[in-house]
């Protein structure tokens, strides 16, 4: 069974990022130096104050859209994030620029429209997430996709691919099941408002992201069988796994 990472995004907040990591994200996404209007952007200086303060099993992503391949290495080397995820038309030669110039781990986004785009740069990046992107190239935009077509998408690439694109708590597992992919990806389907995270909504998206079995498609129940098959004198074990952080 592969389990399912999973990234709060649009973290603003000291107490946020404590939120999403006492209840199991894997990744903390924090937005800054995009172009478009989002109550989820922080400065440049509050990014780099949220990732220094960032759990050490907790994996910081950069979300920004650099206006060139020298301000994505610019602000990778300012803020020293774990990854940085880039929005915009960038293409497999500036892609693999940047990831040869920052330490961070690359995610490139891709419109779900654009599965040609998906696989020219798969090759150059150490993810893929895809996205329902507006019309200025940014993604968040709360709106779903076709998961079937993301499906067959991420089938045809090696690297990992992220879901990203109207997520909730309500539609998580079936996402999941669905595309089966390596990590979700979530923003306003956590929040009271705005750029404000809600903490049991986030809780709930993370146990029913990390609860489906995307090798078998069910829901796994390995406490409960643990449960029935071992002898009562049997002392009870707890095992813990951290989520793995990225270079």
């Amino acid at each position: 069974m592969s389990r399912t990472r999973v990234k709060i995004c649009g973290i603003t907040t000291k107490n946020d990022l404590a939120a999403v990591s006492a209840a199991g994200a894997d990744a903390a996404g924090i937005i800054t130096d995009v172009t478009v209007e989002t109550p989820r952007s922080v400065t440049v200086e509050r990014a780099t104050q949220l990732v220094a303060t960032a759990s050490p099993f907790l994996s910081t992503v950069l979300v920004t859209m650099p206006n060139c391949v020298a301000d994505a290495i610019d602000i990778t080397g300012r803020v020293q994030p774990d990854v940085i995820q880039i929005h915009g038309e960038y293409d497999a030669s500036e892609l693999k620029q940047i990831n040869e110039s920052v330490t961070a781990d690359v995610i490139a986004v891709v419109d779900a429209e654009m599965p040609s785009r998906a696989r020219s740069v798969a090759s150059v990046v150490d993810a893929i997430l895809i996205d329902s992107v507006d019309t200025d190239g940014a993604g968040g935009t709360g709106h779903t996709h076709d998961w079937t077509t993301t499906a067959e998408i991420a089938t045809m690439l090696d690297s990992p691919v992220i879901l990203a694109g109207g997520l909730t708590p309500s539609n998580v597992k079936s996402a999941v099941q669905t595309v089966a992919p390596f990590g979700v990806d979530v923003a306003s389907g956590v929040e009271d408002t705005g750029g404000s995270k809600d903490h049991d909504a986030v809780a709930a998206f993370i146990n029913r992201a990390t609860r489906v079995d995307i090798d078998t498609n069910n829901e796994t129940e390995r406490s409960i069988e643990t449960t029935n098959t071992t002898d009562s004198s049997t002392e009870d074990s707890i095992s813990a796994t951290t989520p793995e952080r990225n270079k």
